[in-house]
This record gives structure tokens, C-alpha cells and sequence, in this order.
């Protein structure tokens, strides 16, 4: 493939993953597949990871032209995200999100298992939007939503598919810091320099205790989950 999806950069202690698919940064298996690669790495190399989107895009959620691809398609797609998510949820290192721009549907849900999320202001759409596209929201996203969303929006962002520009996305729980967008990056690379200095392994065994309760749910209820998967409008 020419088109390099993730390329990883170790600044000090920090691995950070570049996302770039040159188009809106969606999850295709190969994108899938190279974050997972990265990922083994950083594990081995790195005190923290930070993930970084293209300019003006985090990502635009699964891959359309795979969901569009019939009931199978969305499926095998879905659950290889599924299996990144959790993954991410419970990563023995500090995972942390440069939200370059747009983060919606699955792009959204990577905020929503990393550790710490940093974004730039800007005219950008955050959130889940699969009811929208007439998608029913998998069981696990919604338990993903449940661990970090506001209460107050949990049922807007949810049910009702509601897109958030950044401001309001840190109100709602998407985001933990929001800065103009040439701080994104010095910002975000010094809260992972930070997070990479938390001792081991207190962080992982404290991130474990907090969240493989609910990594744990939503394993055990993810076949099920997936067989009952419904594809957007279209598929």
C-alpha cells in the first residue's frame, strides 16, 4: 500500500502514531491493522502513547466503503474495532488523543477509551452518529459512553446522535482540554511526557482495577452484540 496509514515517531519516552490516510483518517481493517502493529511496539519501547490525526481530522469512523459492503462486511470490520477499542481500554501504558478535527462515530469512540483527550477549537463535529445512518449504536459503544460521558449528555450523545464542536464536547466528556489548534500538539506531547512518567506498575494494575470491570462486561457480551449488529442505511 503506498499510502503509509500510521507512522510512529519515539520522542523520549513517548511513541506517537500519526494517523493519515490522506482522506478523512477512516478505520479500514489496514488502518486497524497498522495501529495494532504500532501499538505491539510502543508496548516494548514507550512509557505512553499518543495518537495524532491529519489536519483538521481525527478520524471519520469505520471505513464507509466496507460498511456499505453487506451485513458480513460491517461485521468482521466492527468487531476487528471492537477489538482495537478494548485493547486501548485496557493498554498497560498511558494512551492519549490529539484530536486534530473531526471525531465522529468510531473516531469518537477511540476518544472515548484513551486515557487522556486533548483537542483543537475549531468549527469540528465530535460524537456518535450512527443512529443518524439509521445505525442501532453496538452495545459496546454504549458502554463506552457510559464510563466517560457526562450524565447530562449521555442520553443526547447516544440516542439522539448528537454532534458536539470541541467546546462542548469537553462539557460532554469526549475531551479533557481543549486548546487552539497550534498548542494541540505541544500540549498534548507534554501530558503524554507526564502520564510516561507514572510509575509502573502502579498505572497499569490502578488502570486495570478501574476500567477491566468494564472491558470484562463487554467482552463477555460481545458476540452477542456483534451477531445482532445492524449495517447503516445504504448497506
Amino acid at each position: 500500500m503506498s499510502q503509509e496509514l500510521v507512522r510512529c515517531t519515539l520522542e523520549d519516552a513517548v511513541a506517537v502514531l500519526w494517523l493519515d490516510d490522506g482522506k478523512a483518517n477512516a478505520l479500514s481493517h489496514a488502518m486497524l491493522e497498522a495501529l495494532g502493529a504500532e501499538l505491539d511496539r510502543a508496548e516494548k519501547q514507550a512509557g505512553a502513547v499518543l495518537l495524532v490525526g491529519r489536519e483538521s481530522r481525527f478520524s471519520g469512523g469505520f471505513d464507509l466503503a466496507t460498511m456499505r459492503s453487506g451485513p458480513e462486511a460491517v461485521r468482521s470490520l466492527v468487531t476487528a474495532g471492537a477489538e482495537l477499542l478494548l485493547r486501548l481500554l485496557t493498554y498497560p501504558r498511558p494512551v492519549l488523543v490529539a484530536c486534530t478535527g473531526h471525531a465522529v462515530a468510531a473516531g469518537a469512540l477511540v476518544l472515548l477509551a484513551a486515557d487522556a483527550r486533548l483537542g483543537a477549537r475549531g468549527e469540528f463535529r465530535i460524537g456518535l452518529s450512527e443512529v443518524s445512518i439509521a445505525m442501532a449504536l453496538p452495545a459496546f459503544a454504549i458502554e463506552l459512553a457510559r464510563q466517560r460521558l457526562s450524565k447530562r449528555h449521555f442520553v443526547a450523545a447516544t440516542t439522539q446522535a448528537r454532534l458536539y464542536a470541541p467546546d462542548a464536547a469537553l462539557d460532554a466528556g469526549y475531551l479533557d482540554r481543549v486548546v487552539e489548534p497550534e498548542a494541540l500538539l505541544p500540549a498534548a506531547r507534554a501530558e503524554a511526557t507526564r502520564l510516561a512518567e507514572l510509575p509502573q506498575p502502579a498505572f497499569r494494575e490502578t488502570k486495570l482495577r478501574a476500567l477491566g470491570a468494564a472491558a470484562a462486561s463487554i467482552r463477555a457480551g460481545l458476540e452477542q452484540d456483534l451477531r445482532s449488529l445492524t449495517p447503516p442505511r445504504g448497506a
